[in-house]
Parts: structure tokens; sequence; C-alpha cells
């Protein structure tokens, strides 16, 4: 029997997302081991959204999380989070409602990235009667995304924060996530030189007075790498590594994690000799990448033909002796999305399935 084949598949309805408990350990344990301890990590919880795998990392001692949406940082705080960064910056009405989740829960702290003066000042009015809420300087590393680019202006930014009433300065945030070369020499190399400027400013900070303590950096790629740097102030924030994925594993052999979440799928239907549909649709499977968007474990040779919101079309020379209602288990090409489409995940331990959880914040909305 196949590792990803459970027992009693017969009583699970499809689309179905299976995590593998075992194999969630495994990647937990080796999260630990590539951070030297519980103390450096700061993981995301994006990916898995469960207040079970967050009370999990709680045991191991893990006491800082990163997040990415209000709802993910309530989720955190009801579970019993210390430290909870939301890895965005608040805009519109966030911003009271990250100030009112944090009134909510005094014993959690709360932090926020910040890339734009605006938005500072936006915070220190809304919380300005309240204890200072964290922010992290948001640095635009190479990707292009959000962040303020690492020279000045985000000195500039950390000034401003450090004399604003209502918020504090708590550090810089310096992702890299536009750094996966399957290479690890030349993602080595990348990294470091994004990373120098990062450990120049937070010098020139330091000698200026305003210590910086706490650098977020690095993702599911890069975070090994940042692993091995000795400064003091490096906490490091993977997030897929929890559950890994079919992109990852391919992309990145040099890390040791085990594929943890599978989608159980069935034929629903035959409608050429060499085709079968399955259930799998946009709807099951996160779809924004090209195909493979899953990658089938016992139909190795399945090659897509169309997707849709309900459905699956894929050829394979063995089409013929399949039956409808076979059923069929396929790693997620990307695991973090495809989380956000399921409102529940089937527990698997020992080859079967023994527990159901509720992927809680996958809402926008929680209680706040």
């Amino acid at each position: 029997m196949n590792w990803f084949e459970v027992t009693n598949a017969a009583e699970i309805p499809s689309p179905a997302l299976l995590l593998f408990r075992e194999r969630i350990e495994a990647n937990l344990a080796e999260m630990l081991r590539i951070a030297g301890g519980p103390g450096r990590l700061r993981p995301h919880i994006k990916t898995h959204k469960l207040p079970e795998l967050l009370r999990r990392q709680l045991e191991l001692g893990i006491t800082k999380f990163k997040c990415a949406t209000i709802a993910e940082a309530e989720m955190a705080a009801e579970n019993g989070a210390r430290d909870v960064l939301l890895a965005y910056q608040p805009v519109g009405p966030q911003v009271n409602r990250l100030v009112d989740l944090a009134a909510r829960h005094p014993r959690t702290g709360f932090s926020a990235l910040a890339d734009t003066a605006e938005v500072v000042r936006r915070l220190s009015e809304a919380n300005a009667r309240r204890p200072a809420l964290g922010l992290f300087v948001d640095l635009d590393v190479g990707q292009g995304r959000t962040g303020v680019p690492v020279g000045r202006e985000a000195a500039e930014l950390v000034q401003l924060i450090a004399h604003t009433q209502g918020v504090q300065f708590q550090g810089l945030h310096a992702y890299d996530g536009h750094l996966s070369q399957t290479n690890i020499e030349e993602r080595t190399a990348a990294c470091d030189a994004a990373f120098v400027p990062v450990l120049q400013l937070a010098d020139r900070l330091g000698k200026s007075g305003c210590d910086v303590s706490e650098i977020v950096a690095g993702g599911s790629p890069t975070f090994p790498i940042h692993a091995q740097r000795e400064h003091y102030a490096i906490v490091l924030s993977p997030g897929t590594t929890v559950l890994w994925d079919a992109g990852y594993a391919q992309k990145l052999p040099d890390l040791n994690f085990l594929p943890a979440a599978v989608l159980l799928t069935r034929v629903v239907s035959k409608p050429a000799p060499n085709r079968l549909c399955l259930d799998l649709g946009h709807k099951a499977v996160a779809s924004e990448m090209p195909h493979p968007r899953a990658v089938f474990l016992n139909l190795p040779d399945a090659k897509p033909v169309m997707h849709s919101e309900e459905h699956l079309v894929v050829e394979t020379p063995h089409a013929a002796g399949i039956p409808v209602g076979a059923e069929f288990y396929a790693l997620p090409w990307h695991v973090c999305p495809t989380v956000a489409l399921h409102e529940e995940v089937w527990v698997v331990e020992h080859r079967r399935v023994s527990a159901r959880w509720t992927v809680t914040a996958r809402k926008r909305r929680l209680g706040i």
C-alpha cells in the first residue's frame, strides 16, 4: 500500500484535502532542526490556517507567528499565540479592525507591516489611547511587490514610527519570495546579496540609537540560508514547509520536507476512450499556476487537457480500464491557496482518516 492511500477512503466525499499527521510532524521537526530551535522561528500560518496546527507549534515551543489576514491573526490569538505579526500593511477598515483585535486580546502582542508614512499616521490616530502597536518596516529586497527601498527612505520611516504616539518600532521585515532558484549555490548567492543592505541598515539604525531587535527574514526557499547567519536579530518565517507541495518539491530538491497534503479525487465521467473527468475543478485545487496544477501519485501519466470550476479532464492510455468512481490521489502544485478552497480537511494517521478539522481562518472575518 502506498503512503498516500487511506484504508477508509470510501467514507470520504470527494474532492477532499487529506493532511497526513506523521508527515506534518516530520516537517515541523525539520523546521526546528534548520532553525536551531523554536526561538528563531516566526512561521507563517497562511498555508494551513488551522488552530490545531498552530497549537501543535505552540507545544513545540514556538511563540511567534506571522499571518496574512486579520482573521488569521484573530485565530492565532484565540488559540494562545503570544506574538502575532500581520505581514500586510493595514489600509481602509483594516486599521480599526487591527486596533480592535489588539484591544480584545491584550495577552497577545500584535504588530503589522508599514511602508508608508500615511499608514503610520492612521494607525497612530486609531490607537492613540491604547498600548502601542508594533510596526515592522517592510523592506523591498528585490521582489518589487511591497516595501520601501533599503536605504534612507526606510531609515526615515523607522524614525517616524519611533517618534509617533500609539505605535512603536519593532523591527524590519525582509521577505525575499522572488528567490527560489533550484540550484542552491545560486539561491544562496542571490539571497546573500539581497540581504547585505538589510544588515547594513540595521547597523546604521543601531548606531543612531534605534536598535533593531528583530529582522523577519526569508520564506520557505531561503529560510535555511538565513538560518546560517549569526546575527542575533534574525527570525525566520517559513510557511509552506509545514505541508509542502509538488511545486516546491520539484523546484527545491535540497530541502528535506515531505508533501503532507494530498487531494482525493474521483472519476465522475469518461468522455472519450482515453479521457477521464475528475471532480477536481478550480474550486478544489489552486488554479493560478500553469498545468500541472495537481500531480497524480497513482496516475503519473495523466495529462490535463481541460480545467473548469468543477471538473478536471485528463488523458491517459489507461483510461479504458478505469471505472467511473475510481479514486485517485494528487499533490497540489501550490498548497497555500489550495487549503483556502476547502472548508475542512481530513486528518490521516496510520493510513486511516481519524478526524476532520475546520479550516477556520480561510474566512476573511471571524469575530472582528
